[in-house]
């Protein structure tokens, strides 16, 4: 059920513009610390359709000190593996399990229990969201922030944040450059009740000649899988996402329902700023990339936490130099790993698959599995 509407104060030291995970786990970190903030959203409540699916060590350990982290845990299904295939041989195997954090698994579960989680953590500190309010400008001066609504109703702050996304209006006010590109490929997305031969233990990455795909097991008996694809329908069906597993799984998938279905393209941008004076950046209004690896939910939770820390403790010139590298980092690990999942030069494809069975038995597995859980970015 949605809330009335908030009542917009006046003044505030900090407005957050965009309530998914970056800027929750920002309003949860600054109302901990006891900063006043104004956290506003476009949308209604429940309003958002999940992409994110993968909840890694590291922002796990973020969210033990937001004091959110058992709640989600108990929500979603906890993997230690994950595994690359070439059709049905196993390539390489990515172990979790070995990792020094008190989360040695990946938690599966969708963006949308993960965001209820952190409003449910934000409620229970006296917080909320001012929904739905579209923001439709941010002007600074040397004073502050003045954010206007597309309704005129204006919000006078200290600081701004953006945390609405790759359009973000935020970063377009503050003349920040947001340079990269995009993947030729689009990408399919679809949550499905099916049979699925390797089963429900593992995230499962499965290269083909026909593409790449990804299935990773959801709450509830659901899997997520994720696609390449030259072109797809607005809304996949059954029928094309079961042709789609056919080609690139044979024999290893049968569909029975589908949840939900998207199709998407991907960039890998990262702003060349995180900070204009008072206005900042965090999540993918300052990083976006490929869904390799679920990386970019993750890394957004954390610039939320970060950030926030830094306005509780006054150390708002490090934020940019704590995070912007880990954001430059994660897109180019990302982009490798696209790259390399999704050529289509059958040389390049065999050289693959033989660098990663020879590699499953050095330290490179350990290696990724650090990488992916964002340890490194502590």
């Amino acid at each position: 059920m949605n809330s009335p509407a908030l009542a917009l104060p006046d003044r505030t030291e900090v407005a957050i513009v965009g309530a998914g995970p970056t800027g929750l786990a920002l309003a949860v970190t600054l109302a901990q610390a006891g900063v006043d903030f104004v956290l506003l959203d476009q949308q209604d409540e429940g309003a958002n359709t999940s992409r994110a699916a993968v909840v890694h060590a590291r922002t796990l350990e973020v969210l033990d000190e937001l004091g959110a982290s058992s709640e989600l845990i108990s929500r979603g299904v906890r993997l230690t593996r994950f595994t690359a295939r070439d059709g049905t041989r196993r390539l390489l195997t990515v172990p979790f399990d070995g990792l020094p954090t008190p989360h040695p698994y990946t938690l599966m579960v969708p963006q949308y229990e993960t965001e209820a989680v952190l409003l449910a953590r934000l409620r229970a500190l006296g917080g909320d969201v001012h929904r739905p309010r579209q923001v439709s400008s941010t002007a600074q001066d040397q004073e502050g922030v003045t954010v206007t609504t597309s309704t005129g109703q204006t919000l006078r702050a200290s600081y701004a944040v953006g945390a609405d996304g790759m359009h973000s209006t935020v970063r377009e006010a503050s003349g920040i450059g947001f340079r990269g590109s995009s993947y030729a490929e689009s990408f399919v997305l679809a949550d499905v009740v099916m049979d699925w031969s390797p089963g429900p233990t593992e995230v499962s990455l499965t290269f083909g000649a026909a593409g790449l795909v990804v299935v990773a097991p959801l709450p509830g008996n659901h899997y997520r899988i994720v696609a390449t694809t030259d072109q797809a329908p607005e809304q996949p069906d059954l029928p094309f996402i079961q042709q789609l597993m056919d080609q690139r799984a044979p024999g290893q998938a049968s569909i029975a329902d589908i949840a939900w279905s998207s199709r998407f393209r991907v960039h890998h941008r990262v702003a060349d700023s995180y900070r204009a004076q008072r206005l900042f950046l965090a999540g993918d209004a300052a990083h976006v990339h490929s869904p390799a690896g679920g990386q970019g939910m993750n890394t957004g939770i954390q610039d939320g936490y970060a950030l926030g820390t830094a306005f509780a403790g006054d150390t708002l010139d490090d934020y940019e130099a704590r995070r912007r590298p880990v954001a430059e980092r994660v897109v180019a690990f990302t982009d490798r790993m696209t790259r390399i999942a999704t050529t289509r030069n059958p040389a390049a494809r065999t050289a693959r698959n033989t660098a990663m069975r020879l590699l499953a038995h050095t330290p490179l597995p350990g290696r990724l599995a650090t990488e992916l859980a964002e340890l490194n970015y502590r």
